[in-house]
Order: structure tokens, then C-alpha cells, then sequence
């Protein structure tokens, strides 16, 4: 699995970085950006809540 942030749609509320910092990270003034890996599976439903919880859907899981 990997996980990829639409930066267009990305509106900074940095909820995937609080629900998987592991994965996700936030720069002030940036939208958020996901590591280029793939996902390990302890992280993967985590990943799968930040997309799910994400407010403008800004989140895509391959």
C-alpha cells in the first residue's frame, strides 16, 4: 500500500499527521506530504483512518 496527498485539495488541518506520523508529515505553510514507501502493515489501518478521516478527501490509497 501506498498513500499519495492531492496537494490541491490539501487544506493543512494536519489531522493525518496526528492520526499517522509515521507515514504523514506537515511543514508549516505546506500541505501535507506522505512518505514515498510503501506502508508497513502495522501502519496500514492507520494510513486507511487518516484517509477516511481526511476532510476534503485530499488522501489517495493504492
Amino acid at each position: 500500500m501506498k498513500a499519495m496527498v492531492y496537494a490541491k485539495s490539501c487544506i493543512q488541518c494536519g489531522l493525518c499527521v496526528s492520526v499517522c506520523p509515521e507515514v504523514f508529515s506537515l511543514l508549516p505553510g505546506q500541505t501535507a506530504v506522505a512518505q514515498d514507501e510503501d506502508i508497513p502493515t502495522d501502519l496500514q489501518l492507520s494510513v486507511q483512518a487518516a484517509a477516511e478521516g481526511c476532510p476534503t478527501d485530499a488522501i489517495s490509497l493504492q
